[in-house]
């Protein structure tokens, strides 16, 4: 049973260390909104891309909520939504960039950078932080008289 308590502990931290950043990322668009208004545009980018991005204020908390609320949905929350982020952060900086400088205009954006070191982290930890959720318990022994 140790051996479990180690792996469900090992989950927590994992699990509090992608809550964190989800908050720090919830709290930047929360910035971005005070800062800018509801209906920025983001400097010129597709109303679904500012929509997107402005949806992040509240997702981002409640995906951090779920890590703990609703671990295994929280789980996968956290990696749809670091996923679909990335690519589409991705696919903002080749369309908006010149054509061939996207490789210079991602490695020199850190949001992209620390986006991209995220979701790889996410990746990396995904099955620890899964296997130490409580529906993921082993049974317990069945003792016998």
């Amino acid at each position: 049973m140790a051996q479990y308590q180690l792996v469900q502990r090992g989950s927590l931290i994992v699990r509090s260390i992608w809550a964190t950043c989800l908050l720090i990322g919830g709290a930047n668009h929360a910035r971005i909104l005070l800062q800018h208004g509801l209906f920025w545009d983001y400097g010129g980018v597709a109303w679904g891309s500012a929509v997107y991005w402005s949806s992040l204020t509240i997702l981002d908390p409640v995906v951090a909520a779920l890590l703990f609320a609703r671990p295994r949905i929280g789980i996968v929350s956290t990696v749809t939504l670091i996923v679909t982020n990335v690519m589409h952060n991705i696919a903002v900086t080749a369309h908006h960039g010149p054509d061939r400088e996207f490789l210079a205009r991602a490695a020199s954006s850190p949001f992209l950078i620390a986006q991209i070191a995220f979701m790889a982290f996410v990746l990396a930890t995904a099955r620890l932080a899964w296997n130490g959720t409580a529906s993921s318990r082993p049974a317990e022994p069945v003792q016998r008289p």
